[in-house]
């Protein structure tokens, strides 16, 4: 398998799922929770996430062949979902989203609604997942793909763990920062998959 192929489709996750960003709303959704309880919370919501998202990996294609939508159409649909979500990162619309769909759930569990979804398997994360496992090459690609996604999903559930340890060390400050770089590079990584799906399409660029 291509080192520089499981690299990107680990950046690309990890920028999408965003756990330094989900960490101050995961503390903001539990509040007055003990370490157990926060722990507990954590636990469900990672779990769940990656049932939806493993879910997807292994159908997704399928259901995009029954439809009738073609890989490389996905593959410019999910470029610009992702673009989308680059700009908000940049532009702090994102975090505000996050917290509005958080305040909007007064349930004392929010494990599966708002954490896990959508705020860790969302629509970005679906869409990534169905294009990487798409473009992974063979049965031992796709499962490194999904190797890589329950790494990233484990980084996700670390964060929350340690969530008030790293609001305190990063500071609002640093995390804006961070989201910044992260809309960055995800917005390189959105703009590679849309030419990935104009060439699949036999289309070439340049002379």
């Amino acid at each position: 398998m291509d080192p520089a192929f499981l690299i990107s489709a680990f950046v690309t996750l990890f920028v999408v799922i965003d756990p330094i960003g989900l960490t101050p709303i995961f503390i903001a959704l539990t509040p007055g929770m003990t370490v157990q309880q926060r722990r507990a919370i954590a636990v469900r919501a990672t779990v769940i996430a990656a049932g939806l998202l493993f879910l997807f990996a292994f159908l997704g294609e399928q259901v995009l062949v029954f439809i009738g939508i073609s890989m490389p159409a996905f593959r410019i649909a999910g470029g610009i979902l992702l673009f989308l979500t680059a700009l908000d990162m940049l532009f702090e619309r994102r975090t505000k989203r996050r917290e509005d769909q958080a305040e909007a759930e007064d349930a004392p569990d929010p494990s599966v609604f708002p954490i896990a979804i959508p705020l860790i398997a969302g629509p970005g994360a679906i869409a990534s997942i169905i294009l990487l496992t798409g473009e992974a090459d063979g049965t031992v690609g796709i499962v490194s793909v999904l190797g890589v996604m329950v790494g990233v999903l484990t980084l996700v559930f670390l964060f929350f763990l340690s969530a008030t340890a790293i609001e305190r060390a990063l500071g609002k400050t640093g995390i804006v920062v961070v989201t910044r770089l992260l809309g960055m590079l995800l917005a390189a990584l959105s703009v590679q998959f849309v030419l990935d799906g104009i060439q699949g399409f036999g289309l070439t660029l340049g002379g």
